[in-house]
């Protein structure tokens, strides 16, 4: 998906949501324990009730290798079945030497390997450009670059002083010599709010991915008010919020109430906007 075509998303169906389809097995509504295959009738029902309320999905790669062979087999399932005018992040936060990021970026972007093919990867930058590198050779993929993150222990690395800057500027700075907005995201967690106009600063045009709002406290109103672009500029993602809104077999209605609720509010800001 292209920088124009994830814009027109936004505005085409007034939301910049992104649901996080981190599936713990031990948490999903016992009713569906009895499927062949859990995790996809969840992550299914989840998709058809939120669809039309968001323009991108973010498995989180973790609950999914934690399962071995069959969690696999379900992240497959659920990216096959994902509309294809939604944006698709694989959360894996990978990050070593080249020619291993080289496989990383096969396993994600390549189908003919793992069988995926994901819009997008996370990827961490501490190893520096040649870890990153590889996966920016797939034309129309995407890496999305941990920048500053919402946990606690973010600012053990990230926020050190390095002369004037925090080196999570230094980091951001120096992604954008790698790579256009077309290809690169930075992730600046909702928890971090504050600092989003500052981070607009740096970059006015690379679209971020926001997490931490829902069940971790962060302010869509706060996030929008400092991130978003005349191109919408956000992907705002929930998770636990959305997923787990009920236990019942209701599950699929209330994940698509707490979805609605978020891009009902999105709309209002998108609203104000001039593109």
């Amino acid at each position: 998906m292209t920088y124009n075509e994830l814009a027109d998303q936004i505005f085409r169906k007034q939301s910049y949501l992104c649901v996080g389809l981190d599936t713990d097995l031990r948490k999903i509504p016992p009713h569906l324990l009895g499927e062949t295959d859990p995790v996809f009738a969840f992550n299914k029902a989840i998709i058809d009730a939120t669809a039309d309320l968001a323009v991108a999905y973010k498995p989180n790669i973790a609950f999914y290798e934690a399962m071995g062979p069959r969690g696999w087999e379900s992240l497959q399932k659920t990216l096959d079945y994902i509309p294809k005018d939604c944006f698709t992040i694989a959360d894996a936060k990978r990050g070593d030497i080249g020619n291993t990021s080289g496989l990383y970026a096969r396993t994600f972007f390549e189908p003919d390997a793992a069988g995926l093919n994901f819009d997008s990867v996370t990827v961490a930058p501490y190893m520096g450009r040649d870890s990153v590198i590889p996966f920016l050779d797939y034309p129309g993929k995407w890496v999305i670059l941990l920048a500053l993150t919402s946990n606690p222990g973010s600012a053990d690395f990230q926020r050190q002083p390095t002369d004037e800057q925090e080196l999570y500027e230094v980091v951001m700075q120096t992604a954008q010599t790698w790579a256009s907005p077309e290809q690169l995201m930075f992730v600046v967690g909702a928890t971090q709010a504050a600092e989003i106009a500052h981070i607009r600063e740096i970059t006015s045009t690379n679209f971020l991915l926001v997490p931490g709002v829902g069940a971790q406290g962060g302010s869509l109103a706060e996030v929008s008010k400092n991130g978003l672009t005349s191109d919408g500029g956000l992907l705002i993602n929930a998770s636990r919020s959305i997923l787990y809104a009920s236990n019942g077999t209701d599950f699929a209605e209330k994940a698509r109430a707490e979805a609605q609720a978020l891009q009902t509010e999105m709309a209002g800001y998108l609203a104000a906007l001039t593109r």
